[in-house]
C-alpha cells in the first residue's frame, strides 16, 4: 500500500509544490511538481494572505496536473523568521524497569512541559539530542533497554502563533489542509546531509532569495537554528543602487556576470534608472566589488552565528551550503576563507526516484526535504507541531491507541517480540476493562446511596 503526499515549500521568492508516492518501505517516488513566483511574502513570512494563497494554489495545481492525483492535505515549510529556540530536559522513573515507547513518550512530553515557552509561541519541533539511561549518556535509541530512570535533553523550536496561523490560513485559502509544518532549515538539512555528516556534526546554511537560514546538526538532531533576512535579492538591489540601473537590469547583470572570482576590466553598457533611453558604461570590476562586499558581509554574519551557537567544536564535517544563492560562482572559496579552516561543500538535494531535472538544483533542497520528512520521522522520537511523538519503528497498534497519526507506520519487530508485546497488550486490555468496571460499579453504588439519602 503506497500513500500520496503533497509537500509545499513556501520560500521568500518561490513556492514549490511536490507530490510523491511513498510505499511501505519508505521508498519515495516523485510524481509531480509545480513552482511559482512567491507573492504576498516578505523575508519568508506572509504579508498578504490572499496573494500568498493565489501563488500556493498555482504551484499545487501545476503539481496535481503533472501527477494526476487529487490530494488536499499537505506538509508545509515555515520560515525561521519568527522562531525562538530553547533547550529543555525531562526525567521519568521506569516502573517496569524496561523502557517502552510509552515511557519515551512520557519523557519527551515532560521535557516539553518543563520548557519555558511564552504564551504567544507554538511548538514546531521538540528534537531529542541526548537520551540518558540511568547514568549512561548519549544513548542512540533507549527503546527496550533495562533502566530505572530515563532522561532526555531536547532542542525545542517554537514560532509565533500568529505567524503559524497566517501560514495555515494562506494554505487553506489555496484549498489545501495543513497536515504538518516543518522548519525550512530543518527540511534543507534532511535533504542535503549524508550519514557521515550527521554523525560528525555539520552546519547547513540554506541561502535563498531574501533569507539565509542556518541549522547545526549534531548528536542525532538539530541543536541550533538561526535566521538572517539577507539573500541574493539584496545583491540585486545593491547593484541597482551602485550602478544606477533598474532592478530587472541589475538582476540580469547579477545572473550573467555575478562571480566572486577575479574580475575582468571589461565595460558593459547599462540603462540609467529613471531614464531608460540613455545608457552609461560600467566596469565589471565595479560589479564584482559590489557583489563581493555583500556576499562577504553575509557570510561573516553567518560565521558569527556559528560562533555564538557554542557548537563550533561539534561540526566535524564542516559547513554545507545550499539554496539558490549558493550557486554563485566562487562562493565556496569565499566561504572557506570566511569560516576559517572548516571544510565547506556545496550541496544539492539527494537523489530519489522520479526527481525531475528541474528539482535537482540547491534551491529545491527544502522542498525535497519535506518529502523525505513525510516518508519517515527524521529524528526518532521527535514531537511535531501536532504534539505527536514520532518514531519509525512504532507499532501500528500502539499508534492507534495513542492517536499518533493517520499515516501507516511500518513496525520493524521480530516475531518473538511481537507475540510478547501482543500478550502484554491483552493483559493491559483486561486490566483496563476490570478497572473500568470497578470504577463504574463504585460510582453506581455511590449514586444509589445518594438517591436514598435525599
Amino acid at each position: 500500500m503506497s500513500r500520496t503526499v503533497l509537500a509545499i515549500d513556501i520560500g521568500s521568492t518561490k513556492i514549490c509544490a511536490i507530490i510523491a508516492e511513498i510505499d511501505n518501505n519508505h521508498t519515495i517516488s516523485i510524481t509531480g511538481a509545480g513552482t511559482t513566483k512567491a507573492q504576498g511574502l516578505k523575508k519568508g513570512s506572509i504579508t498578504n494572505i490572499e496573494l500568498a494563497s493565489r501563488s500556493i494554489k498555482t504551484a499545487v495545481e501545476d503539481a496535481k496536473r503533472v501527477s494526476g492525483s487529487n490530494i488536499n492535505t499537505a506538509i508545509v515549510s515555515i520560515s525561521g523568521a519568527y522562531t525562538k529556540s530553547l533547550n529543555s530536559n525531562g526525567i521519568v522513573n521506569i516502573q517496569s524497569k524496561e523502557i517502552s515507547f510509552e515511557e519515551i513518550k512520557r519523557v519527551m512530553h515532560t521535557s516539553l512541559y518543563n520548557a519555558n515557552i511564552p504564551n504567544e509561541y507554538e511548538v514546531l519541533h521538540a528534537l531529542p539530542f541526548n537520551f540518558k539511561v540511568d547514568d549512561q549518556d548519549y544513548i542512540e535509541d533507549p527503546l527496550g533497554m533495562n533502566a530505572s530512570r530515563l532522561e532526555v535533553e531536547t532542542h525545542i523550536i517554537t514560532t509565533q502563533k500568529s505567524n503559524l496561523n497566517n501560514l495555515k490560513k494562506a494554505v487553506r485559502g489555496a484549498g489545501v489542509e495543513v497536515e504538518n509544518v516543518v522548519l525550512n532549515s530543518y527540511a534543507s538539512a534532511i535533504a542535503t546531509l549524508n550519514e557521515d555528516e550527521r554523525e560528525l556534526g555539520a552546519a547547513v546554511i540554506d541561502m535563498g532569495g531574501n533569507t539565509s537560514n542556518i541549522a547545526i546538526h549534531s548528536g542525532n538532531s538539530i541543536r541550533y537554528n538561526e535566521f538572517l533576512g539577507v539573500g541574493s535579492n539584496h545583491v540585486t538591489s545593491d547593484l541597482s543602487m551602485a550602478l544606477h540601473t533598474p532592478l530587472n537590469v541589475a538582476d540580469k547583470v547579477k545572473l550573467t556576470y555575478g562571480s566572486l572570482l577575479t574580475p575582468s576590466n571589461d565595460l558593459i553598457e547599462l540603462p540609467i534608472i529613471g531614464d531608460e533611453n540613455s545608457t552609461h558604461e560600467v566596469s565589471l570590476e565595479v560589479v564584482h566589488n559590489v557583489i563581493f562586499a555583500r556576499v562577504e558581509e553575509t557570510l561573516m554574519i553567518l560565521a558569527q552565528f556559528i560562533e555564538n551557537s557554542g557548537l563550533k567544536e561539534q561540526i566535524g564535517a564542516g559547513i554545507v551550503l545550499t539554496g539558490g544563492f549558493s550557486k554563485m560562482d566562487g562562493i565556496r572559496d569565499l566561504a572557506v576563507a570566511t569560516f576559517g579552516s572548516v571544510p565547506v561543500r556545496l550541496a544539492k538535494p539527494i537523489e530519489m526516484n522520479g526527481l525531475f531535472d528541474s528539482l535537482r538544483g540547491p534551491e529545491y533542497a527544502s522542498a525535497v526535504g519535506l518529502v523525505i520528512y513525510s516518508a519517515s520521522p527524521y529524528t526518532p522520537y521527535e514531537i511535531d507541531v501536532n504534539k505527536r511523538v514520532r518514531h519509525t519503528n512504532e507499532e501500528p497498534t500502539v499508534t492507534n491507541s495513542i492517536d499518533l497519526s493517520n499515516e501507516p507506520v511500518i513496525p520493524i519487530v521480530s516475531s518473538e517480540e511481537q507475540t510478547v508485546s501482543d500478550k502484554d497488550k491483552m493483559v493491559n486490555l483486561e486490566t483496563a476493562k476490570e478497572k473500568k468496571s470497578d470504577e463504574a460499579g463504585s460510582f453506581s453504588k455511590f449514586w444509589n446511596w445518594a438517591t436514598q439519602l435525599f
